[in-house]
């Protein structure tokens, strides 16, 4: 079986090209042919990067931009001369320039439709590329989501339900380095860590996490991870709640220095308010170290989902900063409670959400395909 993982960007960023390349690298080490073709972004030069025997990066350098759009269409002539050569092309939604690329790739065989989101901000995009959708949603022989309930709620989805099922994402255990976490630990003597990551925009409902704290008493520390557009605004709402002793924006975290930061911190803490979080990797990291999470019950996105309800942590109302305050005092402030949560964190992320488990799924889909 020789499996093709079809869109996004190269190098890898964001969570649906962590889940191609994690896809790819998952079945290749179990001898199973598996690439991955995609553009690239950051100006790399692109190319073939051959990882192992059985999988390989080919990435088509993007000529320009286009409504958040990567455009390169080399992408399209490559998939024409190799497409054949696969028995199922698993493609990556959203990614225009990814379904364009299929649509005149004149490929036969099986195609498998991975729906990560709905395309919800970019509505004169969505109106150009509708009929290719449309065109890809009827095209697929089975469509999977991050979750059952993101596919399920779905308004794109409604008319395709008997061939959608879902394959959680799965990740690598973090493995934070211990002198690190003791060091984080130190420079926050005393303090109970709250922890969140991720990019500094809209809909992750940042501001509701800061006012959280304007609740929580001077024995809490929180520390946001991540760059983006609103930094400047939060600034201005730390320093109006008088909060900056007490709130830090940590900016961009090197890789080799996350874990460390899960490691530390007692809660994680995920505040989004859009379905745009469709499902948050940030959630099964922090799951993977045994953390507590305190997330947001977003409308129609698989966030809740992940973060079961007093199993692997609490889940409230989305722009609710008090509520966010009060989830993170009654985790905390009971011992029993805490390491229930956090007992329950690990064992949830090990039974639906490692690697392994996404390519078991993964597996089984093709093989019902194909059969």
């Amino acid at each position: 079986m020789k499996i093709l993982q079809l869109g996004k960007f190269y190098p890898i960023r964001g969570g649906v090209e962590k889940v191609m390349y994690d896809l790819m690298l998952g079945l290749s080490e179990r001898k199973i042919h598996c690439d991955m073709l995609c553009a690239t972004t950051e100006d790399h030069p692109g190319g073939n990067i051959e990882l192992n025997p059985y999988a390989r990066v080919i990435a088509i350098r993007t000529q320009f931009k286009l409504a958040a759009t990567m455009i390169a269409p080399n992408l399209v002539l490559r998939l024409r001369r190799i497409a054949n050569d696969y028995d199922i092309i698993h493609i990556h939604h959203p990614d225009p320039m990814a379904c364009l690329a299929l649509y005149l790739s004149g490929y036969k065989g099986k195609v498998v439709l991975h729906w990560h989101s709905d395309i919800l901000k970019q509505k004169s995009l969505l109106k150009l590329y509708g009929p290719l959708q449309n065109w890809l949603i009827k095209r697929a022989d089975i469509i999977v989501g991050t979750s059952p309930v993101y596919v399920r709620e779905s308004s794109f989805l409604n008319k395709v339900q008997h061939k959608v099922d879902y394959i959680p994402i799965g990740v690598e255990p973090l493995s934070p380095n211990q002198p690190g976490v003791k060091q984080l630990r130190e420079k926050y003597k005393n303090k109970k860590l709250i922890f969140s990551l991720g990019r500094l925009v809209e809909y992750k409902g940042y501001e509701y996490l800061v006012e959280a704290m304007s609740f929580l008493d001077d024995g809490y520390q929180l520390l946001i991870g991540g760059k983006g557009p609103l930094e400047g605004e939060l600034k201005e709402l730390i320093k109006r709640l008088d909060l900056e002793d007490r709130v830090e924006l940590l900016g961009y975290i090197a890789d080799e220095h996350v874990s460390n930061y899960y490691g530390a911190c007692d809660v994680f803490c995920l505040t989004s308010t859009m379905k745009t979080e469709a499902f948050a990797i940030v959630q099964i990291e922090a799951m993977s170290c045994g953390k507590p999470i305190i997330s947001t019950k977003v409308p129609g996105s698989g966030v809740s989902w992940v973060n079961a309800d007093d199993e692997s942590g609490l889940c409230v109302e989305i722009r609710d900063a008090k509520a966010v305050a009060n989830a993170i005092e009654l985790v905390m402030n009971d011992g029993d409670r805490y390491n229930q949560l956090s007992n329950g964190s690990l064992s949830r992320y090990q039974s639906l959400f490692t690697r392994d488990k996404m390519v078991d799924r993964s597996l089984e889909i093709y093989n019902r395909i194909r059969s």
